[in-house]
């Protein structure tokens, strides 16, 4: 298995194919049969001319990719780059041996519905559960049936691992641009199932950090909840609303934090309900969206359920920047301790709400990367959303960081 990654920032579309298509056939030194293209929203107008230009160059290989707000690669000295509102092009290669690759567009509308059975699903995409494929999918941004879709892959899939993005769309037309084969679709979803010699190792960087205790949620309704009790207690007396929850745990702030609360305050979901000591990437991250001080009640951009633990979170530049490089040793050391076959190309899926949006610096991310586990071929994108798991469930993110890491299988696995 060998991967390949550049990018090209040249303003005329044909010059940057050539760029990237001659740098990563260069690297990979034999003929991919897998090939990933990112391409910049800045090249909405000529979306239907790329699969064309790509077709000879690189012969036989599957291509799948999306348009994006900026696109990350290897520059020509060697470097990894996310390039953020400019015309840019990322095409990452992969020469992948005893690895079937089963390409796929679907439409959201035509998805069977949530209580089909799993054969339902695996027909549509044309891969056996028993095959343990992995995705990489890409979607239309204005796909409102993505969670059901996930939902639906999850059902089929369970030891199946999906990462992915929503395209980027330009900001007149409002469209986007997804590749499959060669073919440019305009909606839906584009996929790609990989199976056989592969392994995709998720690393899901929500970039928040917890506050004050873990709660219990006493009562709740869809997505609102109404009281709280803090984890640990089984005292009735001692629940109160989310609201006063929420005011006591803000005196106990200090001022940097207060501030911060004010203006980046989220709710962690607890994926598991038998877990005891929660900790980083046992929460869902989801938005604040509302609050009832009438009632004392908020409300969360997710569905809640009584018994659920819920914790307050806070997102800040340091905070993104510290996860990712936790979650980026962890997986480092743990790689290590499983003896796993080293990477051998990765792919990131980062929200356009990352970048220098959030850092004071450009390319923080893949620097973090880098430095953690060193030049391993990197392509991505910047996303309207992110694709990633937390626990055993694939969820549809915002403002994350989600990396794919490829490798061939270790002994234990193959056994």
């Amino acid at each position: 298995m060998k991967w390949a990654s550049a990018v090209s920032t040249h303003p005329s579309l044909e010059l940057a194919l050539r760029e990237v298509i001659e740098r990563v056939l260069t690297q990979l030194e034999t003929a991919p049969n897998l090939a990933i293209i990112f391409i910049s929203s800045a090249f909405a107008s000529e979306y239907s001319r790329v699969l064309p230009l790509l077709k000879g160059p690189l012969g036989g290989a599957h291509i799948i990719g999306c348009s994006g707000s900026g696109v990350i690669g290897r520059t020509k000295v060697n470097q990894l780059a996310e390039v953020e509102d400019a015309a840019g092009i990322s095409l990452t290669a992969a020469y992948l041996p005893n690895v079937d690759i089963q390409g796929f567009h679907l439409s959201i509308e035509e998805l069977p519905d949530l209580d089909s059975p799993p054969s339902e699903w695996t027909e549509i995409i044309g891969v056996a559960p028993v095959d343990q494929p992995h995705f990489l999918l890409m979607a239309d941004p204005f796909a409102s049936g993505m969670n059901d879709l996930l939902q639906g892959l999850d059902f089929a899939y369970p030891d199946s691992v999906k990462v992915g993005g929503l395209a980027g769309i330009e900001s007149i037309s409002r469209s986007c641009g997804l590749f499959c084969g060669q073919q440019l679709y305009r909606q839906g979803v584009v996929g790609v199932a990989l199976s056989g010699n592969i392994m995709i190792d998720a690393i899901v960087a929500q970039g928040c950090r917890p506050i004050g205790p873990t709660f219990r949620v006493v009562e709740g309704d869809r997505n609102v909840v109404t009281k709280v009790a803090a984890q640990g207690n089984t005292d009735d007396d001692l629940e109160q609303t989310p609201l006063e929850a929420l005011q006591e745990l803000f005196q106990d702030l200090d001022e940097t934090d207060r501030q911060l609360a004010q203006e980046s305050l989220f709710i962690g979901l607890a994926q598991s309900g038998f877990k005891q000591s929660l900790g980083q990437g046992d929460f869902l991250i989801r938005n604040l969206v509302g609050v009832d001080p009438k009632v004392g009640a908020i409300a969360i951009a997710d569905r809640i359920r009584p018994g659920q633990r819920i914790q307050f979170h806070l997102r800040d530049a340091d905070t993104a920047r510290d996860d990712l490089a936790t979650l980026l040793a962890a997986y480092r050391l743990e790689s290590k301790k499983r003896s796993d076959v080293a990477p051998s190309g990765a792919l990131l899926f980062a929200c356009n709400g990352r970048g220098t949006n959030l850092f004071d610096m450009p390319d923080c991310d893949t620097e973090q990367f880098s430095r953690e586990l060193g030049p391993i071929p990197l392509g991505g994108f910047f996303c309207s959303g992110e694709i990633g798991p937390v626990g055993n469930t694939t969820f549809l993110h915002g403002f994350t960081s989600v990396f794919g890491i490829c490798r061939a299988l270790n002994d234990a696995e193959t056994a």
